[in-house]
Protein backbone atom coordinates (compact mmCIF):
# COMPACT_ATOMS: atom_id res chain seq x y z
CA UNK A 1 0.00 0.00 0.00
CA UNK A 2 2.71 2.38 1.23
CA UNK A 3 4.64 1.47 -2.03
CA UNK A 4 1.93 2.48 -4.33
CA UNK A 5 1.24 5.89 -2.67
CA UNK A 6 5.22 6.68 -3.58
CA UNK A 7 4.63 5.59 -6.95
CA UNK A 8 1.34 7.84 -7.57
CA UNK A 9 2.86 10.43 -5.69
CA UNK A 10 5.18 11.95 -8.76
CA UNK A 11 1.92 11.16 -11.38
CA UNK A 12 -0.15 13.53 -8.82
CA UNK A 13 2.55 16.13 -8.95
CA UNK A 14 3.66 16.23 -12.76
CA UNK A 15 -0.40 16.31 -13.60
CA UNK A 16 -0.45 19.15 -11.40
CA UNK A 17 2.09 21.35 -12.68
CA UNK A 18 0.61 20.26 -16.22
CA UNK A 19 -2.83 21.97 -14.75
CA UNK A 20 -1.20 24.91 -13.29
CA UNK A 21 0.36 25.74 -16.88
CA UNK A 22 -3.22 25.10 -18.96
CA UNK A 23 -4.76 27.74 -16.23
CA UNK A 24 -2.11 30.21 -16.61
CA UNK A 25 -2.22 29.79 -20.79
CA UNK A 26 -6.28 29.91 -20.41
CA UNK A 27 -5.95 33.25 -18.12
CA UNK A 28 -3.95 35.18 -20.94
CA UNK A 29 -5.88 38.47 -21.35
CA UNK A 30 -6.53 39.62 -25.22
CA UNK A 31 -4.52 42.75 -25.98
CA UNK A 32 -6.78 45.88 -25.97
CA UNK A 33 -8.55 47.01 -28.51
CA UNK A 34 -8.52 50.57 -29.43
CA UNK A 35 -10.36 52.73 -32.32
CA UNK A 36 -9.60 55.36 -34.04
CA UNK A 37 -12.12 57.12 -36.18
CA UNK A 38 -11.55 60.09 -38.87
CA UNK A 39 -13.74 61.44 -41.55
CA UNK A 40 -13.01 60.57 -45.37
CA UNK A 41 -15.74 62.24 -47.12
CA UNK A 42 -15.87 59.04 -49.44
CA UNK A 43 -12.09 58.68 -49.84
CA UNK A 44 -11.57 56.17 -47.15
CA UNK A 45 -8.79 53.56 -48.64
CA UNK A 46 -6.64 57.01 -48.73
CA UNK A 47 -7.72 57.65 -45.45
CA UNK A 48 -6.69 54.47 -43.95
CA UNK A 49 -3.42 54.16 -46.12
CA UNK A 50 -2.41 57.71 -44.96
CA UNK A 51 -2.87 56.26 -41.06
CA UNK A 52 -1.74 52.34 -41.62
CA UNK A 53 1.80 53.65 -40.04
CA UNK A 54 0.56 55.32 -37.69
CA UNK A 55 -2.12 52.44 -36.81
CA UNK A 56 0.71 49.65 -36.71
CA UNK A 57 3.16 52.29 -34.70
CA UNK A 58 0.67 52.86 -31.47
CA UNK A 59 -0.44 48.89 -32.00
CA UNK A 60 2.83 48.35 -31.20
CA UNK A 61 3.80 50.90 -28.68
CA UNK A 62 0.64 50.12 -26.56
CA UNK A 63 0.27 46.44 -27.51
CA UNK A 64 -3.06 47.10 -28.46
CA UNK A 65 -5.35 45.73 -31.06
CA UNK A 66 -5.56 48.54 -33.39
CA UNK A 67 -8.69 49.71 -35.48
CA UNK A 68 -8.79 52.39 -38.17
CA UNK A 69 -12.54 53.63 -38.74
CA UNK A 70 -13.59 56.34 -41.12
CA UNK A 71 -16.79 57.74 -41.44
CA UNK A 72 -18.04 59.53 -44.52
CA UNK A 73 -19.49 62.90 -43.09
CA UNK A 74 -19.64 64.13 -39.97
CA UNK A 75 -23.17 62.46 -39.38
CA UNK A 76 -22.40 59.12 -38.62
CA UNK A 77 -19.24 60.56 -36.75
CA UNK A 78 -21.11 62.17 -34.35
CA UNK A 79 -23.15 58.79 -33.74
CA UNK A 80 -19.60 56.89 -33.37
CA UNK A 81 -18.64 59.82 -30.94
CA UNK A 82 -22.14 60.17 -29.16
CA UNK A 83 -21.65 56.67 -28.71
CA UNK A 84 -18.29 56.47 -27.37
CA UNK A 85 -17.39 53.87 -29.87
CA UNK A 86 -14.16 55.59 -31.05
CA UNK A 87 -11.17 55.56 -28.62
CA UNK A 88 -9.29 58.41 -30.43
CA UNK A 89 -10.82 61.03 -33.10
CA UNK A 90 -8.46 62.75 -35.38
CA UNK A 91 -11.31 65.30 -35.17
CA UNK A 92 -12.20 68.76 -37.52
CA UNK A 93 -13.13 71.95 -36.03
CA UNK A 94 -17.02 70.87 -35.49
CA UNK A 95 -16.77 67.25 -34.78
CA UNK A 96 -14.27 68.72 -31.78
CA UNK A 97 -16.38 71.16 -29.82
CA UNK A 98 -18.84 68.38 -29.85
CA UNK A 99 -16.94 65.73 -28.48
CA UNK A 100 -15.21 67.98 -25.78
CA UNK A 101 -18.23 69.83 -25.21
CA UNK A 102 -20.91 67.01 -24.84
CA UNK A 103 -19.14 63.49 -24.52
CA UNK A 104 -15.94 64.96 -22.51
CA UNK A 105 -13.27 63.84 -24.75
CA UNK A 106 -9.79 65.34 -24.46
CA UNK A 107 -7.98 67.42 -26.32
CA UNK A 108 -4.27 65.76 -27.16
CA UNK A 109 -2.51 67.03 -29.81
CA UNK A 110 -3.16 70.03 -32.61
CA UNK A 111 -3.56 68.86 -36.26
CA UNK A 112 -2.27 72.26 -37.87
CA UNK A 113 -0.32 75.00 -36.77
CA UNK A 114 -1.75 78.51 -36.09
CA UNK A 115 -1.78 79.63 -39.90
CA UNK A 116 -3.66 77.00 -41.06
CA UNK A 117 -6.74 78.06 -39.95
CA UNK A 118 -9.45 77.75 -41.78
CA UNK A 119 -12.73 79.82 -42.72
CA UNK A 120 -16.16 79.07 -43.97
CA UNK A 121 -17.25 79.95 -47.13
CA UNK A 122 -20.42 81.25 -48.92
CA UNK A 123 -19.97 80.58 -52.54
CA UNK A 124 -22.52 81.28 -55.50
CA UNK A 125 -21.96 80.86 -59.34
CA UNK A 126 -20.15 83.49 -61.09
CA UNK A 127 -23.54 84.28 -63.17
CA UNK A 128 -25.61 84.41 -59.75
CA UNK A 129 -27.54 87.81 -58.77
CA UNK A 130 -26.55 87.14 -55.57
CA UNK A 131 -24.03 89.65 -53.78
CA UNK A 132 -24.22 89.06 -49.93
CA UNK A 133 -25.97 87.15 -47.30
CA UNK A 134 -29.12 89.57 -47.46
CA UNK A 135 -29.57 88.43 -51.18
CA UNK A 136 -29.72 84.82 -49.98
CA UNK A 137 -33.51 85.76 -48.49
CA UNK A 138 -35.82 83.40 -50.14
CA UNK A 139 -33.04 81.07 -51.81
CA UNK A 140 -32.31 77.62 -51.25
CA UNK A 141 -28.63 77.14 -49.54
CA UNK A 142 -26.89 74.12 -49.30
CA UNK A 143 -24.74 73.30 -45.90
CA UNK A 144 -22.34 70.32 -44.92
CA UNK A 145 -24.10 67.79 -42.46
CA UNK A 146 -23.89 68.53 -38.88
CA UNK A 147 -21.02 68.52 -36.77
CA UNK A 148 -19.61 70.47 -39.79
CA UNK A 149 -17.72 73.71 -38.18
CA UNK A 150 -17.44 75.24 -42.18
CA UNK A 151 -20.14 73.65 -43.82
CA UNK A 152 -22.89 73.87 -40.76
CA UNK A 153 -22.23 76.25 -37.71
CA UNK A 154 -20.03 78.93 -38.95
CA UNK A 155 -22.73 79.76 -41.75
CA UNK A 156 -25.93 78.93 -39.68
CA UNK A 157 -24.35 81.26 -37.17
CA UNK A 158 -23.28 84.02 -39.65
CA UNK A 159 -27.13 83.70 -40.89
CA UNK A 160 -29.52 84.41 -38.09
CA UNK A 161 -32.15 86.25 -38.70
CA UNK A 162 -32.62 84.89 -42.29
CA UNK A 163 -35.40 83.56 -43.94
CA UNK A 164 -34.11 81.07 -46.49
CA UNK A 165 -36.43 79.33 -49.33
CA UNK A 166 -35.25 75.48 -48.07
CA UNK A 167 -31.97 74.56 -46.78
CA UNK A 168 -29.96 71.38 -48.20
CA UNK A 169 -27.71 69.28 -46.36
CA UNK A 170 -24.93 67.93 -48.76
CA UNK A 171 -23.41 64.68 -47.79
CA UNK A 172 -19.68 65.53 -48.98
CA UNK A 173 -17.96 69.14 -49.83
CA UNK A 174 -18.03 67.77 -53.74
CA UNK A 175 -21.54 67.37 -53.65
CA UNK A 176 -22.56 70.52 -52.59
CA UNK A 177 -20.16 72.66 -55.07
CA UNK A 178 -22.01 69.67 -57.76
CA UNK A 179 -25.19 71.35 -56.44
CA UNK A 180 -24.48 74.89 -56.92
CA UNK A 181 -22.84 74.07 -60.47
CA UNK A 182 -25.98 72.48 -61.25
CA UNK A 183 -28.36 75.28 -59.81
CA UNK A 184 -30.13 73.04 -57.46
CA UNK A 185 -29.19 75.82 -54.79
CA UNK A 186 -28.29 79.13 -55.24
CA UNK A 187 -25.62 78.94 -52.63
CA UNK A 188 -23.19 76.63 -50.70
CA UNK A 189 -21.53 76.87 -47.69
CA UNK A 190 -17.64 74.79 -47.25
CA UNK A 191 -14.23 75.16 -45.99
CA UNK A 192 -11.62 77.17 -47.31
CA UNK A 193 -9.47 74.53 -47.96
CA UNK A 194 -12.08 71.95 -49.25
CA UNK A 195 -13.05 74.69 -51.71
CA UNK A 196 -9.83 75.19 -53.53
CA UNK A 197 -9.56 71.51 -53.48
CA UNK A 198 -12.76 71.01 -55.01
CA UNK A 199 -13.72 73.64 -57.79
CA UNK A 200 -11.02 72.56 -59.66
CA UNK A 201 -13.00 69.46 -60.37
CA UNK A 202 -15.50 72.48 -62.24
CA UNK A 203 -13.20 73.91 -64.46
CA UNK A 204 -16.57 74.98 -66.86
CA UNK A 205 -17.48 76.92 -63.90
CA UNK A 206 -16.52 79.90 -62.38
CA UNK A 207 -17.57 80.26 -58.68
CA UNK A 208 -17.52 83.42 -56.36
CA UNK A 209 -17.15 84.02 -53.17
CA UNK A 210 -19.94 86.29 -50.98
CA UNK A 211 -18.77 85.74 -47.40
CA UNK A 212 -16.03 84.78 -45.91
CA UNK A 213 -16.66 83.73 -42.19
CA UNK A 214 -14.41 84.62 -38.68
CA UNK A 215 -11.65 81.87 -38.15
CA UNK A 216 -11.83 78.49 -37.47
CA UNK A 217 -10.24 76.64 -34.72
CA UNK A 218 -7.53 73.99 -35.97
CA UNK A 219 -8.47 70.25 -35.84
CA UNK A 220 -7.32 68.51 -32.95
CA UNK A 221 -6.36 64.86 -31.88
CA UNK A 222 -9.07 64.17 -29.09
CA UNK A 223 -9.33 60.81 -26.57
CA UNK A 224 -12.27 59.67 -25.35
CA UNK A 225 -13.07 59.81 -21.58
CA UNK A 226 -13.35 55.84 -21.44
CA UNK A 227 -9.97 55.28 -22.00
CA UNK A 228 -8.34 55.00 -18.31
CA UNK A 229 -6.33 57.71 -17.55
CA UNK A 230 -2.81 55.88 -17.13
CA UNK A 231 -3.50 54.39 -21.03
CA UNK A 232 -4.17 58.02 -22.02
CA UNK A 233 -0.49 59.24 -20.65
CA UNK A 234 0.67 55.60 -22.50
CA UNK A 235 -1.15 56.78 -25.78
CA UNK A 236 0.22 60.74 -25.36
CA UNK A 237 3.44 59.61 -24.89
CA UNK A 238 3.46 57.20 -28.10
CA UNK A 239 2.20 59.69 -30.01
CA UNK A 240 4.69 62.57 -29.19
CA UNK A 241 7.92 60.35 -29.73
CA UNK A 242 6.35 59.34 -33.02
CA UNK A 243 9.10 59.71 -35.77
CA UNK A 244 8.22 62.62 -38.43
CA UNK A 245 7.28 60.69 -40.95
CA UNK A 246 4.74 59.07 -39.02
CA UNK A 247 3.08 62.46 -37.25
CA UNK A 248 2.87 63.85 -41.06
CA UNK A 249 1.29 61.04 -43.07
CA UNK A 250 -1.37 61.09 -39.43
CA UNK A 251 -1.59 64.90 -39.94
CA UNK A 252 -0.79 66.28 -36.33
CA UNK A 253 2.09 68.24 -34.91
CA UNK A 254 3.49 66.99 -31.41
CA UNK A 255 4.79 70.46 -30.54
CA UNK A 256 2.03 72.58 -31.64
CA UNK A 257 -0.04 74.21 -28.87
CA UNK A 258 -3.21 72.66 -28.27
CA UNK A 259 -5.75 75.54 -29.40
CA UNK A 260 -8.44 76.81 -27.03
CA UNK A 261 -12.34 75.64 -27.85
CA UNK A 262 -14.29 77.88 -25.39
CA UNK A 263 -15.30 80.57 -27.84
CA UNK A 264 -16.03 78.19 -30.65
CA UNK A 265 -17.84 75.65 -28.26
CA UNK A 266 -19.88 78.93 -27.37
CA UNK A 267 -20.70 79.87 -31.03
CA UNK A 268 -21.92 76.25 -31.66
CA UNK A 269 -24.19 76.06 -28.41
CA UNK A 270 -25.83 79.13 -30.03
CA UNK A 271 -26.11 77.47 -33.18
CA UNK A 272 -28.03 74.00 -31.67
CA UNK A 273 -31.27 75.52 -31.39
CA UNK A 274 -31.51 76.64 -35.22
CA UNK A 275 -31.01 73.43 -35.66
CA UNK A 276 -34.89 72.23 -36.19
CA UNK A 277 -35.09 74.77 -37.96
CA UNK A 278 -32.76 73.68 -40.61
CA UNK A 279 -35.14 71.05 -41.93
CA UNK A 280 -38.04 73.18 -42.64
CA UNK A 281 -39.84 75.22 -45.61
CA UNK A 282 -39.25 78.25 -45.37
CA UNK A 283 -36.14 77.50 -43.07
CA UNK A 284 -36.76 80.63 -40.72
CA UNK A 285 -33.39 80.84 -39.04
CA UNK A 286 -34.27 82.06 -35.53
CA UNK A 287 -34.62 80.56 -32.12
CA UNK A 288 -38.20 78.87 -31.06
CA UNK A 289 -39.85 81.80 -29.67
CA UNK A 290 -38.21 84.64 -32.13
CA UNK A 291 -39.42 82.74 -35.14
CA UNK A 292 -42.77 82.30 -33.96
CA UNK A 293 -43.16 85.69 -33.58
CA UNK A 294 -42.14 85.90 -37.03
CA UNK A 295 -44.36 83.61 -38.47
CA UNK A 296 -47.18 85.47 -36.82
CA UNK A 297 -46.24 89.33 -38.08
CA UNK A 298 -45.94 87.65 -41.54
CA UNK A 299 -49.40 85.80 -41.78
CA UNK A 300 -50.74 89.01 -40.08
CA UNK A 301 -49.42 91.39 -43.44
CA UNK A 302 -50.51 88.75 -45.40
CA UNK A 303 -54.00 88.71 -44.25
Amino acid sequence: MIIRRFLLLPILVLIGLLGVGCSGNNNTEPPAKLTIGLVSYGEGKVSLNKYERFKEYIAARTKSMVELEPAYNELRAITQINRKRWDIVFAPPGLAAIAIAKQQYNPLFSMEGVSSRQRSLIVVRDDSQIRNLTNLARKNLALGETGSAAGYYLPLYDLYGLTLNQIFSAPTPKQLLAWVNEGKVDAGALSEKNFEIYKRQFSETKFRIIHTSRWIPPSVVVIAPTVDRNRQEQIKKAMSEAPADITADAGYIPTAKIPNYEQFIKLVTKVRPLESRVKQVPAVLLKEESAENAEGVNSQVVN
